[in-house]
């Protein structure tokens, strides 16, 4: 790792709009409030609301399937309005205000219900928000802008189980207050947001037209939709991450430590996002995202092999590591290839189609982990990551170089 951040100078942070660095902040706010109740969600299902893991494999597929298709709708509506902020701002508050719901839930239908609402901001967000760093990144520190927002993004997203954690412990395992506690982030990232991102003056016009017609989609082209099946193939392999908590639970971890592997997760995450987004404004796309793959294969073989503890850390760190290396990457990759107008449209259809691939990964390993075991889950995951890597292999992804 020290070889790679070698060639990332310090000074290409310093030159990195101030916007992007907002943009972070605010996931990283939003990141800790949802992680909080995230990191305990599958526990407080199974302990507290007596659910099964087809249970969990169902909650959590469709809550980030939604998220993924309503990035469909945001993502056009951004690009017909030719503004960002706006709708980003709206979700990020929708996710604020849910946050209680989880708190009060008495039952797995009041629970599912605030899961919904609270991707559904999720997916009101994510388009506008990737389109609007997109817009504000120069075009040869793209990759790098992306990395920079998934590493603050992340680093929320080890701090929040690491709250829950001390938490849980000083309030004896009281999930409702934990719950409770992580409404106060959320209404920060919102007020962040509202105040601090000025948008481009050039992403807003009055030439409003419908983004989603025949002409734009052919405009897109066919090295876009190629990112769109390689991504969708992707996702099968990469199932919730709640899983990786009942694995943990599986090997006997005590409840309120189990946020502790999903804090090592992230922080590998966090760690791996920025220099690997900055790798990718250097490296051959395709390259990169097959050495991904091949990280998430060996990932899910020891989650696969062994339930103990140490086994189970080294699962969850290399499962990081890979998401460091595609997410921002991915993300890159629909900007490289789109049409600048048609941006958050772009983000929102490939999006849909990781959404339904999530729907699918999630529910089959909620199945396979009920009938077969848990080692049946990610030996299933393993295989779909390696059909992803024959898929990336066999088509190649058009890229922009900014080789600096």
């Amino acid at each position: 790792m020290s070889a790679v951040m070698d060639t990332f100078p310090p000074h290409s942070l310093r030159r990195m709009p101030s916007g992007i660095w907002i943009l972070g902040l605010v996931s990283l706010l939003m990141d800790i409030s949802s992680e909080m109740i995230h990191s305990l969600l599958p526990l407080f299902m199974v302990t507290t609301l007596g659910a099964g893991t087809v249970a969990v494999g169902i909650v959590e597929g469709l809550a980030e399937s939604l998220a993924l298709v309503v990035k469909v709708f945001s993502g056009t509506l951004s690009d017909y309005l030719g503004r960002r902020k706006g709708l980003a701002l709206f979700g990020y508050a929708v996710g604020a205000l849910t946050k209680p719901l989880f708190a009060i839930a008495p039952d797995i239908e009041t629970l599912l219900t605030a899961r919904l609402l609270d991707r559904v901001g999720k997916g009101v967000r994510g388009a506008p928000r990737d389109a609007l760093v997109a817009d504000i990144a120069p075009a040869h520190l793209r990759g790098a802008a992306f990395g920079l927002r998934q590493s603050l993004d992340t680093v929320g997203a080890f701090l929040g189980p690491l709250v829950a954690v001390g938490l849980m412990l000083l309030w004896a395992d009281d999930f409702r207050a934990v719950f409770w506690v992580a409404v106060v982030p959320g209404m920060m990232a919102v007020v962040l947001l509202l105040f601090g991102i000025q948008e481009p003056e050039s992403r807003q016009t009055t030439n409003r037209a419908n983004p989603i017609t025949r002409d734009n989609f052919a405009r897109l082209g066919s090295a876009y939709w190629r990112v769109v099946g390689i991504g969708s193939v992707f996702t099968l392999a990469r199932f919730s991450e709640a899983f990786l908590v009942l694995r943990a639970q599986q090997g006997g971890i005590p409840i309120a430590f189990i946020p502790l592997v999903m804090v090592a997760m992230n922080l590998v995450y966090a760690a791996s996002a920025y220099p690997f987004g900055k790798l990718s404004d250097r490296m051959h796309h395709q390259t990169l995202l097959t050495l991904g793959l091949s990280v998430l294969v060996a990932a899910d073989l020891v989650l696969a092999m062994n339930d103990h503890w140490s086994a189970i850390l080294a699962g969850v760190a290399l499962w990081g590591i890979h998401m460091g290396m595609t997410q921002g990457l991915l993300a890159t990759m629909v900007a490289d290839v789109a049409p600048t107008d048609l941006r958050g449209t772009a983000y929102g259809c490939f999006n849909l189609a990781c959404g339904l691939a999530m729907l699918i990964a999630s529910l089959l390993a909620g199945f396979l982990w009920d009938r077969l075991g848990a080692a049946f889950a990610f030996y299933a995951g393993a295989c779909f990551a390696l059909l992803a890597i024959i898929g990336t292999l066999s088509s190649p992804v058009a890229q922009r170089r900014h080789i600096g």
